[in-house]
């Protein structure tokens, strides 16, 4: 399965973007990631192929993780952005199964 992830770009504080990310087969439970300059890559969120999802502490309460099955396609809506929230982000399974794509870069100015 490759995995391509879109939709970044450079926003302002306290605007929103979505992510994509589409998969080249059908995915089963699935993940974003992100990595910030210097720093590891770490969970933001996650969901189920029923729609269960998780969000990491930081996203809670701006972020939300959906999915379309018959797309094979994972999104991630975050509003209300921080400059904190500048990263790469990254979709893969919650146990990094794929091979990473590109990524995607937010940045997030004050």
């Amino acid at each position: 399965v490759q995995l391509q992830a879109s939709g970044g770009g450079l926003v302002q504080a306290g605007e929103s973007l979505r992510l994509s990310c589409a998969a080249s087969g059908s995915v089963f439970s699935m993940a974003w990631f992100r990595q910030a300059p210097g720093k590891q890559r770490d969970v933001v969120a996650t969901i189920t192929r029923s729609g269960s999802a998780t969000h990491a502490d930081a996203v809670k309460g701006r972020f939300t993780i959906s999915r379309d099955n018959a797309k094979n396609t994972v999104y991630l809506q975050m509003n209300s952005l921080k400059p904190e929230d500048t990263a790469v982000y990254y979709c893969n399974s919650p146990f990094r199964s794929y091979s990473w794509g590109q990524g995607t870069l937010v940045t997030v100015s004050s």
